[in-house]
Protein backbone atom coordinates (compact mmCIF):
# COMPACT_ATOMS: atom_id res chain seq x y z
CA UNK A 1 0.00 0.00 0.00
CA UNK A 2 1.33 3.69 -1.13
CA UNK A 3 0.81 6.64 0.31
CA UNK A 4 -1.49 8.76 -2.11
CA UNK A 5 0.86 12.31 -2.55
CA UNK A 6 -2.94 14.30 -3.04
CA UNK A 7 -4.16 12.57 -0.15
CA UNK A 8 -3.89 15.17 3.08
CA UNK A 9 -3.12 12.35 5.56
CA UNK A 10 -2.75 12.99 9.50
CA UNK A 11 -1.58 9.46 10.22
CA UNK A 12 0.71 6.88 8.27
CA UNK A 13 1.70 3.55 9.79
CA UNK A 14 4.80 2.32 8.07
CA UNK A 15 5.68 -1.65 8.09
CA UNK A 16 4.66 -1.64 11.88
CA UNK A 17 6.08 -4.81 13.64
CA UNK A 18 5.40 -5.37 17.18
CA UNK A 19 6.16 -8.59 19.31
CA UNK A 20 5.52 -9.93 22.79
CA UNK A 21 9.02 -11.90 23.85
CA UNK A 22 7.63 -14.26 26.58
CA UNK A 23 9.33 -17.49 28.16
CA UNK A 24 7.05 -19.61 25.81
CA UNK A 25 8.17 -18.11 22.45
CA UNK A 26 7.51 -14.98 20.81
CA UNK A 27 3.97 -13.52 19.84
CA UNK A 28 4.15 -11.80 16.26
CA UNK A 29 1.34 -9.44 17.38
CA UNK A 30 2.09 -7.22 14.71
CA UNK A 31 3.62 -8.35 11.45
CA UNK A 32 4.51 -5.31 8.95
CA UNK A 33 1.68 -3.09 9.16
CA UNK A 34 0.69 0.24 6.81
CA UNK A 35 -2.10 1.47 7.74
CA UNK A 36 -3.29 5.50 6.35
CA UNK A 37 -6.04 8.09 7.79
CA UNK A 38 -7.07 11.15 6.65
CA UNK A 39 -8.01 14.41 8.12
CA UNK A 40 -11.50 14.21 9.26
CA UNK A 41 -11.89 10.53 8.15
CA UNK A 42 -13.14 7.77 10.57
CA UNK A 43 -11.13 4.39 9.79
CA UNK A 44 -13.26 1.28 10.62
CA UNK A 45 -10.42 -1.38 12.40
CA UNK A 46 -11.79 -4.72 11.17
CA UNK A 47 -10.83 -7.94 12.67
CA UNK A 48 -11.02 -11.34 14.72
CA UNK A 49 -10.38 -11.42 18.46
CA UNK A 50 -6.23 -12.23 18.45
CA UNK A 51 -6.22 -10.18 15.47
CA UNK A 52 -3.55 -7.46 16.71
CA UNK A 53 -6.22 -4.48 16.60
CA UNK A 54 -5.60 -3.33 20.13
CA UNK A 55 -1.97 -3.81 19.84
CA UNK A 56 -1.96 -1.64 17.01
CA UNK A 57 -3.76 1.25 18.64
CA UNK A 58 -1.67 0.81 21.62
CA UNK A 59 1.11 1.16 19.35
CA UNK A 60 0.21 4.10 17.86
CA UNK A 61 0.02 5.43 21.54
CA UNK A 62 3.65 4.23 22.72
CA UNK A 63 1.30 2.31 25.66
CA UNK A 64 3.22 -1.30 24.75
CA UNK A 65 3.34 -2.48 28.10
CA UNK A 66 7.56 -3.06 27.47
CA UNK A 67 8.49 -5.85 29.26
CA UNK A 68 7.08 -8.17 27.36
CA UNK A 69 5.92 -6.16 23.86
CA UNK A 70 8.59 -4.20 22.14
CA UNK A 71 8.26 -2.62 19.11
CA UNK A 72 10.62 -4.13 16.66
CA UNK A 73 10.21 -1.59 13.87
CA UNK A 74 8.25 0.51 11.33
CA UNK A 75 7.45 4.17 11.53
CA UNK A 76 4.17 5.81 13.16
CA UNK A 77 3.82 9.37 10.95
CA UNK A 78 1.48 11.61 12.83
CA UNK A 79 1.00 15.24 11.68
CA UNK A 80 4.57 15.14 9.76
CA UNK A 81 6.56 13.54 13.20
CA UNK A 82 7.16 10.01 14.04
CA UNK A 83 6.10 9.29 17.29
CA UNK A 84 8.20 6.26 17.22
CA UNK A 85 11.35 8.72 17.27
CA UNK A 86 10.07 10.86 19.94
CA UNK A 87 11.12 11.28 24.23
CA UNK A 88 9.21 9.86 26.63
CA UNK A 89 8.97 13.40 27.82
CA UNK A 90 7.39 14.55 24.31
CA UNK A 91 4.62 11.52 24.29
CA UNK A 92 3.51 12.46 26.98
CA UNK A 93 2.12 15.53 25.43
CA UNK A 94 1.13 13.72 22.55
CA UNK A 95 -1.40 11.21 24.50
CA UNK A 96 -4.70 12.75 25.61
CA UNK A 97 -4.08 15.91 24.00
CA UNK A 98 -3.27 15.03 20.20
CA UNK A 99 -4.45 11.77 20.27
CA UNK A 100 -6.97 10.74 22.78
CA UNK A 101 -8.26 7.01 23.23
CA UNK A 102 -11.43 5.45 24.38
CA UNK A 103 -11.22 1.88 25.99
CA UNK A 104 -13.23 -0.85 25.89
CA UNK A 105 -14.33 -1.34 29.50
CA UNK A 106 -15.16 2.29 31.00
CA UNK A 107 -15.18 1.19 35.01
CA UNK A 108 -11.32 -0.10 34.48
CA UNK A 109 -10.49 3.47 32.72
CA UNK A 110 -12.46 5.84 35.15
CA UNK A 111 -10.87 6.20 39.19
CA UNK A 112 -13.09 5.02 41.69
CA UNK A 113 -12.22 6.96 44.26
CA UNK A 114 -12.43 10.41 42.30
CA UNK A 115 -15.55 12.00 41.31
CA UNK A 116 -16.02 12.48 37.02
CA UNK A 117 -15.40 16.27 37.84
CA UNK A 118 -11.76 15.89 38.77
CA UNK A 119 -11.30 13.11 36.25
CA UNK A 120 -11.88 15.34 33.55
CA UNK A 121 -10.71 18.51 35.13
CA UNK A 122 -7.17 16.53 35.54
CA UNK A 123 -6.75 15.82 31.57
CA UNK A 124 -7.29 19.15 31.12
CA UNK A 125 -4.89 20.77 33.50
CA UNK A 126 -2.40 18.22 32.23
CA UNK A 127 -2.71 19.61 28.27
CA UNK A 128 -3.93 23.37 28.78
CA UNK A 129 -2.28 26.07 31.07
CA UNK A 130 -5.61 26.90 33.31
CA UNK A 131 -5.64 26.74 36.77
CA UNK A 132 -8.15 24.71 38.94
CA UNK A 133 -11.36 26.44 38.94
CA UNK A 134 -10.99 26.97 34.84
CA UNK A 135 -10.49 23.37 34.30
CA UNK A 136 -13.62 22.38 36.57
CA UNK A 137 -15.92 24.66 35.07
CA UNK A 138 -15.07 22.97 32.07
CA UNK A 139 -15.59 19.55 32.95
CA UNK A 140 -18.76 20.51 33.67
CA UNK A 141 -19.14 21.84 29.91
CA UNK A 142 -17.71 18.76 28.64
CA UNK A 143 -20.23 16.45 30.59
CA UNK A 144 -22.91 18.49 29.81
CA UNK A 145 -21.78 18.05 25.97
CA UNK A 146 -21.76 14.32 26.15
CA UNK A 147 -25.64 14.65 27.77
CA UNK A 148 -24.42 14.56 31.28
CA UNK A 149 -26.54 17.53 33.85
CA UNK A 150 -23.31 18.83 35.34
CA UNK A 151 -25.29 18.55 38.55
CA UNK A 152 -23.97 15.33 38.26
CA UNK A 153 -20.44 16.17 38.38
CA UNK A 154 -19.78 15.48 42.15
CA UNK A 155 -20.82 11.88 41.74
CA UNK A 156 -18.43 8.69 41.62
CA UNK A 157 -18.17 5.90 38.47
CA UNK A 158 -20.18 3.63 40.08
CA UNK A 159 -23.50 6.00 40.53
CA UNK A 160 -23.51 6.09 36.62
CA UNK A 161 -24.66 3.44 34.42
CA UNK A 162 -22.61 1.60 31.81
CA UNK A 163 -23.46 3.72 28.97
CA UNK A 164 -23.65 7.29 31.09
CA UNK A 165 -19.60 5.73 32.33
CA UNK A 166 -18.81 5.48 28.68
CA UNK A 167 -19.93 9.46 28.08
CA UNK A 168 -17.83 10.19 30.61
CA UNK A 169 -14.85 8.57 29.36
CA UNK A 170 -16.04 10.25 25.67
CA UNK A 171 -15.65 12.91 27.76
CA UNK A 172 -11.90 13.16 29.21
CA UNK A 173 -11.35 11.82 25.91
CA UNK A 174 -12.14 14.98 24.27
CA UNK A 175 -11.64 17.62 26.29
CA UNK A 176 -8.60 18.73 24.87
CA UNK A 177 -9.46 18.78 21.26
CA UNK A 178 -7.46 15.87 20.28
CA UNK A 179 -6.54 15.54 16.48
CA UNK A 180 -7.19 11.74 16.43
CA UNK A 181 -9.97 9.79 18.70
CA UNK A 182 -8.92 6.03 18.89
CA UNK A 183 -11.72 3.80 19.99
CA UNK A 184 -11.26 0.63 21.16
CA UNK A 185 -14.81 -1.44 20.78
CA UNK A 186 -16.19 1.32 22.91
CA UNK A 187 -19.65 -0.47 23.05
CA UNK A 188 -18.71 -3.83 23.63
CA UNK A 189 -19.78 -3.89 27.40
CA UNK A 190 -23.03 -2.01 26.67
CA UNK A 191 -26.47 -3.22 25.93
CA UNK A 192 -27.72 -3.01 22.09
CA UNK A 193 -29.97 0.25 23.16
CA UNK A 194 -27.21 2.06 24.81
CA UNK A 195 -24.79 1.08 22.08
CA UNK A 196 -26.80 3.30 19.48
CA UNK A 197 -26.98 6.39 21.55
CA UNK A 198 -23.17 6.07 22.37
CA UNK A 199 -22.51 5.29 18.54
CA UNK A 200 -24.54 8.30 17.48
CA UNK A 201 -22.87 10.55 20.01
CA UNK A 202 -19.77 9.71 18.79
CA UNK A 203 -20.48 10.40 15.15
CA UNK A 204 -22.31 13.97 16.18
CA UNK A 205 -19.07 14.57 18.49
CA UNK A 206 -16.60 14.27 15.37
CA UNK A 207 -18.79 16.03 13.51
CA UNK A 208 -18.04 19.11 15.96
CA UNK A 209 -14.56 18.57 17.02
CA UNK A 210 -13.38 17.58 13.07
CA UNK A 211 -11.44 15.22 15.04
CA UNK A 212 -9.99 11.96 12.94
CA UNK A 213 -11.20 8.89 14.26
CA UNK A 214 -10.17 4.84 14.44
CA UNK A 215 -13.06 2.55 15.38
CA UNK A 216 -11.72 -0.80 16.29
CA UNK A 217 -14.82 -3.34 15.98
CA UNK A 218 -15.93 -6.55 14.69
CA UNK A 219 -18.99 -5.68 13.71
CA UNK A 220 -19.46 -4.93 9.91
CA UNK A 221 -22.98 -2.65 10.55
CA UNK A 222 -21.06 -0.55 13.54
CA UNK A 223 -18.19 0.18 10.13
CA UNK A 224 -21.43 0.82 7.66
CA UNK A 225 -22.87 3.23 9.66
CA UNK A 226 -19.73 5.53 10.91
CA UNK A 227 -16.90 4.61 8.60
CA UNK A 228 -15.27 6.14 6.11
CA UNK A 229 -12.69 4.03 5.65
CA UNK A 230 -12.39 0.48 6.22
CA UNK A 231 -9.04 -2.01 7.32
CA UNK A 232 -9.37 -5.66 7.41
CA UNK A 233 -6.92 -7.67 10.01
CA UNK A 234 -6.28 -10.80 9.98
CA UNK A 235 -3.15 -12.39 12.01
CA UNK A 236 -1.37 -9.17 12.67
CA UNK A 237 -1.22 -7.81 9.12
CA UNK A 238 -3.48 -5.60 6.90
CA UNK A 239 -4.79 -7.77 4.49
CA UNK A 240 -7.65 -5.76 2.87
CA UNK A 241 -8.03 -1.59 3.03
CA UNK A 242 -10.59 0.41 0.53
CA UNK A 243 -13.33 3.11 1.25
CA UNK A 244 -16.37 1.88 2.48
CA UNK A 245 -18.24 2.14 -0.50
CA UNK A 246 -15.51 -0.06 -2.26
CA UNK A 247 -15.29 -2.64 0.25
CA UNK A 248 -19.05 -3.46 1.18
CA UNK A 249 -19.45 -3.59 -2.71
CA UNK A 250 -16.98 -5.34 -3.84
CA UNK A 251 -14.53 -7.33 -1.50
CA UNK A 252 -11.79 -9.02 -2.42
CA UNK A 253 -9.44 -10.71 -0.07
CA UNK A 254 -10.87 -14.40 0.45
CA UNK A 255 -11.04 -13.26 4.25
CA UNK A 256 -13.04 -10.72 3.84
CA UNK A 257 -15.44 -12.50 1.57
CA UNK A 258 -15.68 -14.82 4.46
CA UNK A 259 -17.05 -11.95 7.27
CA UNK A 260 -19.38 -11.19 4.74
CA UNK A 261 -20.54 -14.56 4.14
CA UNK A 262 -20.50 -14.90 7.76
CA UNK A 263 -23.24 -12.00 8.17
CA UNK A 264 -26.66 -13.10 8.73
CA UNK A 265 -29.30 -12.59 5.69
CA UNK A 266 -32.69 -11.74 6.87
CA UNK A 267 -34.04 -12.54 3.22
CA UNK A 268 -32.60 -15.81 3.43
CA UNK A 269 -34.25 -18.55 5.14
CA UNK A 270 -30.86 -21.01 5.96
CA UNK A 271 -30.48 -23.41 8.93
CA UNK A 272 -26.87 -22.57 9.16
CA UNK A 273 -24.81 -19.89 8.95
CA UNK A 274 -21.38 -19.60 6.63
CA UNK A 275 -18.59 -20.19 8.37
CA UNK A 276 -15.04 -19.64 7.92
CA UNK A 277 -13.02 -23.03 8.06
CA UNK A 278 -10.53 -24.04 10.93
CA UNK A 279 -9.02 -20.83 13.22
CA UNK A 280 -7.12 -18.23 13.48
CA UNK A 281 -3.19 -19.33 13.89
CA UNK A 282 -1.12 -19.34 16.96
CA UNK A 283 0.88 -16.13 16.69
CA UNK A 284 3.65 -17.74 18.35
CA UNK A 285 3.85 -20.21 15.04
CA UNK A 286 2.19 -18.04 12.32
CA UNK A 287 2.10 -20.20 8.96
CA UNK A 288 4.86 -19.68 6.36
CA UNK A 289 3.92 -17.73 3.51
CA UNK A 290 0.21 -15.76 3.35
CA UNK A 291 -1.03 -16.27 6.76
CA UNK A 292 -4.73 -17.41 5.83
CA UNK A 293 -3.69 -19.96 3.27
CA UNK A 294 -4.25 -22.87 5.81
CA UNK A 295 -8.05 -21.80 5.58
CA UNK A 296 -8.46 -20.45 2.37
CA UNK A 297 -10.50 -22.56 -0.43
CA UNK A 298 -8.49 -20.15 -3.20
CA UNK A 299 -4.79 -21.13 -2.21
CA UNK A 300 -2.50 -22.76 -4.38
CA UNK A 301 1.19 -24.53 -3.64
CA UNK A 302 2.72 -20.87 -4.24
CA UNK A 303 0.22 -19.17 -1.51
CA UNK A 304 2.24 -21.33 1.34
CA UNK A 305 5.77 -19.83 0.49
CA UNK A 306 5.57 -16.45 -0.38
CA UNK A 307 4.10 -13.53 1.69
CA UNK A 308 1.55 -11.89 -0.61
CA UNK A 309 2.10 -7.85 -0.51
CA UNK A 310 -1.00 -5.46 -0.82
CA UNK A 311 -2.18 -5.38 -4.83
CA UNK A 312 -4.55 -2.34 -5.59
CA UNK A 313 -7.44 -3.76 -7.46
CA UNK A 314 -9.02 -0.48 -7.95
CA UNK A 315 -8.14 3.23 -7.11
CA UNK A 316 -7.81 3.36 -3.45
CA UNK A 317 -8.43 -0.53 -3.37
CA UNK A 318 -5.76 -2.48 -1.89
CA UNK A 319 -5.60 -6.50 -1.10
CA UNK A 320 -2.87 -8.42 0.15
CA UNK A 321 -4.06 -11.38 -2.02
CA UNK A 322 -3.05 -12.33 -5.61
CA UNK A 323 -5.82 -14.23 -6.23
CA UNK A 324 -8.19 -11.18 -4.96
CA UNK A 325 -11.68 -12.61 -6.41
CA UNK A 326 -14.54 -9.95 -7.17
CA UNK A 327 -17.40 -12.09 -6.22
CA UNK A 328 -18.73 -12.27 -2.75
CA UNK A 329 -19.58 -15.78 -3.00
CA UNK A 330 -16.04 -16.76 -5.16
CA UNK A 331 -13.86 -17.51 -1.69
CA UNK A 332 -14.68 -19.35 1.37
Amino acid sequence: MTTDNKRDLLLDVQDLTIHYVTDNGTVHAVENLNLQLGHGETLGFVGETGAGKTTTALGIMRLIPSPPGVIKSGKIIFEGEDLLSMSEADMRGVRGGRIAMIFQDPMTSLNPVMTVDKQIAEMIKLHRNVGEAESLKLAGDMLELVGIRRERMKDYPHQFSGGMKQRVVIAIALACDPGLLIADEPTTALDVTIQAQVLELMKDLKRRFAASMILITHDLGIVADICDTVAIMYAGRVVEYADKRSLYSNPAHPYTVGLFNSVPDLDSDVEELNTIPGLMPDPMELPTGCTFHPRCLRAVPECSVSKPGMIEVEPGHFVACPHAGSKRGSGV
